[in-house]
């Protein structure tokens, strides 16, 4: 297939523009829920385990939607999945924020969350089928931007209207930008479609959905639920079943609904590798420092959010300029610089305590979230641009389904360790103390030092996964 040629510059960029907003509005919608969940609870009668739901189906069915992206854009084009993906998230922004009951949410957040699965491997495929490839690195850059920047702004953004508005202000906020991306979509994306499949392969949509969504319940569920118990056990069992009953009857049709065959590619699949240990580094620094700020600092959300906000801007805006160091410099390189300063500062973050200053925190999460910003997008182009034109949708749809099962995993097992090792920890302490301390200073001691272990374990999995940089050059 030839090189889509854009005859004004004005339309590449609004594409780039389509993209970034595309990709920036799915991330915001994961990130500004944490902060209503209180309000859900108050407004609508409800318990925690039940308006966590909001969060957990959301993302849920979201990486359970993301591995059908690439065999929907193959079918119908990948404008078409994305404008059709947009307008249902818009609609389904709208009926959150009419939600009548807690269960009425919750089942409008799973329907946001499906359209949002659809949304994130589209644009990365759009980027690597349609943009020219002289100006893919920079269409990355953006993208990555976008997956960074919402993340940062999320949390004070919730805050924000929440507190000057009302909780549905933070879905209705949703409607303006999904409406105007939907134009600038329709503008500005080139209708493009590969080779159609000849058939759809249901065998294959039945495993991939019952395994997705088995594994990625049993990842997120089971630090609450407990590894040991039957339920999460039985549904990991069922889940990697589906998925090995998947991945052999892809390799062995000629129209595979997500096609594995991707990572024959020894760069593609060893990118993977590397891009899944960063999303690890990411989740523990997103679910250990908000824990110390809140739990044991006592800050607020928005306080929180205000802390944490510098090192992810800083990760946002780096993006644009590591896209042009690419240009001139090798990314393995860029890469193992990164991983450097995330060694760096995860062992720094591995010795807080419960007076840690708050200046301490900014300086070494924005030190992590450098070595984020250098080794992110270089892993993720390097190892996609192996792929032929062909394949760049199934490569994306594979990434972003990874990085799903990755967080939720990632998320579940830190918070076990997290419980486990803060236990341990606590124990020990009042078995050595030889005096009479204060039982919460105790607790509040045994917590940190739990954060500490968890940070130390993601310290080792970067000197664990170092070796693989040297592989992934231009």
């Amino acid at each position: 297939m030839e090189d889509i040629k854009f005859q004004e510059k004005t339309s590449l960029r609004l594409m780039m523009i389509t993209i970034f907003l595309g990709a920036f509005i799915v991330m915001l919608s994961s990130s500004t829920i944490n902060l209503a969940i209180p309000f859900f609870i108050k407004n609508f009668s409800t318990s925690l385990d039940v308006a966590k739901w909001t969060l957990t189906g959301f993302l849920l069915s979201m990486g359970t939607s993301t591995p059908l992206s690439a065999c929907f854009g193959e079918r119908y084009s990948y404008k078409n999945v994305y404008l059709f993906s947009i307008a249902g998230f818009t609609l389904a922004s709208i009926l959150c924020a009419v939600s009548w009951s807690i269960s009425s949410l919750v089942t409008f957040r799973i329907l946001q969350g499906v359209f949002c699965g659809f949304v994130m491997p589209a644009t990365m495929a759009m980027i690597y089928q349609v943009i020219p490839k002289e100006k893919q690195v920079t269409a990355v850059s953006i993208w990555s931007t976008a997956t960074m920047l919402a993340p940062a702004v999320g949390p004070t953004l919730s805050g924000f209207l929440i507190q000057y508005f009302n909780w549905q202000s933070i879905f209705l906020v949703n409607v303006p930008i999904g409406i105007i991306i939907f134009i600038l979509g329709v503008k500005s994306m080139p209708y493009l479609k590969m080779d159609t499949p000849k058939y759809f392969d249901i065998p294959g949509f039945v495993f991939v959905l019952i395994g997705s969504l088995f594994l990625l319940f049993a990842f997120s569920e089971g630090a609450s639920l407990g590894w040991s118990s039957w339920i999460i056990i039985s549904l990991i069992i069922i889940g990697f079943i589906s998925i090995g009953l998947f991945i052999r009857r892809e390799l062995r049709i000629d129209s595979p609904m997500l096609n594995i065959r991707v990572f024959k590619y020894p760069k593609y699949s060893l990118s993977i590798v590397m891009y899944c240990s960063i999303m690890i580094i990411t989740y523990a620094g997103i679910l250990l420092t908000p824990l110390l700020l809140q739990n044991i600092q006592h800050l607020s959300a928005l306080d929180t959010g205000i802390i944490l906000l510098p090192a992810s801007l800083i990760m946002a805006l780096l993006m644009p300029i590591v896209g042009k160091l690419y240009k001139y410099i090798d990314p393995s390189i860029l890469i193992m610089t990164g991983i450097l300063f995330m060694l760096v500062g995860s062992w720094k973050m591995a010795h807080l305590t419960v007076d840690t200053t708050h200046s301490y925190i900014i300086i070494w999460m924005v030190v992590r979230n450098i070595g984020m910003s250098l080794s992110t997008l270089p892993t993720t182009y390097c190892g996609m641009s192996v792929l032929p034109k062909i394949e760049s949708g199934h490569g994306s749809s594979i990434n972003n389904w990874t990085s799903r099962a990755i967080a939720s995993l990632s998320m579940g097992v830190f918070t076990s360790v997290l419980t486990s090792r803060a236990i341990t920890h606590v124990n020990y302490l009042v078995a050595s103390s030889n005096t009479k301390l204060a039982t919460e200073l105790i607790q509040s001691k045994g917590f940190v030092m739990g954060i500490n272990d968890v940070y130390l374990i993601s310290f080792f999995i970067l000197i664990l996964t170092l070796p693989i940089g040297f592989f992934l050059k231009r």
